[in-house]
């Protein structure tokens, strides 16, 4: 469930915090897994409403130094009292939307007694680039070693262009499939933005039709986040079956061939490897909980590294160019092939050197025997 930011509600007030508690009670009582805290170190403002100290920015909001607006010392009790809610419920779970990400907030704000995870979104401006992708990804891997703190993952979010239009031209999914096999074999919890599992692209809007408040203020500049946020596409018919009227923004107009009944029943699909990949994680242990081993600690072209725990060894191989790579220091030995875009599944391979090479743009994910 998505809680978003309230900046009129006054948090300090006992009253107000005990209401905000019996909704989350609410909803769990009916079910809900767990939430998704909009922005949530904003919920307390300076006692003083001090102003923030200027600094050179375009937007009015860039011209602050954030310090009277978030984080203030009443959060962590508020946290406190919200997990204690959510541990009297089984397998209940709350993440985090950290305004203005650091490893420092996350490391403040989740934990025991706190928020189970707090998002860093470090994936969302990344090139599609392996070199960046690891310099993030052991970021996480230092907080998890250092702190216990499990690493969480995201593609693309509500508030930048969708992945397929940050990194695909056209109507190709291959690199998007470079991406997905990435998310769901890293250690940590894996979180998909709606449409990607089928590769939605951003909606295009003249500028009479932005809707989102900051769009609508500093366009042509800056448009706004309504292109990544126009209707699920679940099929061909008028609104992409996500409404029988008008949606508050247009469906993208390539819904007639980019939807769920569309992709269901084509095997090659960006549905269908994304839920074959999901199937492969919830088959195997190491791809969930397994330690994990970078093996290409500078990679221009390809990315591999392993799942292990001490029943199960996995590697992953991600080729992110169009070209021919070579992935070195694979472990040699003979492996099964649990996962791949090039090669027959459930064959076996024989890695005797530590050189292994990759198909362009392929996904191989192997199961030591």
């Amino acid at each position: 469930m998505f809680v978003p930011e309230q900046p009129d509600v006054n948090w300090r007030n006992p009253e107000v915090r005990r209401a905000m508690l019996d909704v989350v009670r609410f909803w769990l009582d009916r079910g809900a897994d767990g939430f998704r805290l909009d922005v949530f170190n904003m919920y307390f403002k300076d006692t003083q409403f001090r102003e923030n100290p200027r600094k050179f920015g375009l937007r009015a909001f860039d011209r602050q130094h954030h310090i009277y607006d978030c984080d203030q010392p009443e959060m962590i009790p508020l946290l406190q009292e919200l997990r204690g809610v959510l541990d009297s419920y089984p397998d209940r779970y709350a993440i985090g939307e950290t305004f203005i990400s650091s490893r420092e907030k996350i490391v403040k704000y989740s934990g025991e007694g706190k928020l189970h995870a707090a998002f860093n979104f470090e994936f969302t401006h990344s090139k599609f680039d392996p070199a960046q992708y690891v310099k993030y990804i052991l970021d996480w891997e230092t907080l998890y070693a250092e702190h216990g703190i499990w690493p969480n993952y995201v593609l693309g979010n509500h508030d930048v262009k969708r992945t397929a239009t940050r990194h695909v031209r056209g109507e190709d999914d291959t690199r998007l499939k470079v991406l997905m096999s990435m998310l769901l074999t890293l250690r940590g919890t894996p979180y998909l933005y709606y449409g990607e599992e089928i590769g939605m692209r951003d909606i295009s809007l003249k500028r009479s039709e932005i809707l989102d408040p900051p769009g609508k203020k500093f366009c042509p500049l800056y448009k706004g986040r309504d292109g990544c946020r126009s209707p699920m596409q679940w099929d061909d018919s008028t609104n992409a079956g996500f409404s029988s009227t008008k949606p508050w923004l247009p469906v993208h107009p390539n819904h007639q061939a980019r939807n769920v009944e569309a992709q269901q029943a084509d095997p090659e699909s960006m549905l269908n490897f994304t839920r074959s990949l999901i199937q492969l994680r919830r088959e195997h242990t190491a791809l969930v909980r397994g330690n994990f081993t970078l093996l290409t600690e500078k990679p221009k072209d390809a990315l591999a590294y392993t799942r292990e725990t001490p029943e199960q060894s996995i590697l992953v191989a991600l080729n992110f160019k169009n070209r021919m790579a070579s992935v070195e220091n694979i472990p040699a030995g003979n492996w099964n092939i649990l996962f791949s875009t090039h090669q027959k599944v459930q064959s076996t391979v024989s890695l005797s050197t530590e050189t292994t090479q990759l198909a362009p743009y392929e996904v191989l994910i192997l199961e030591s025997t």
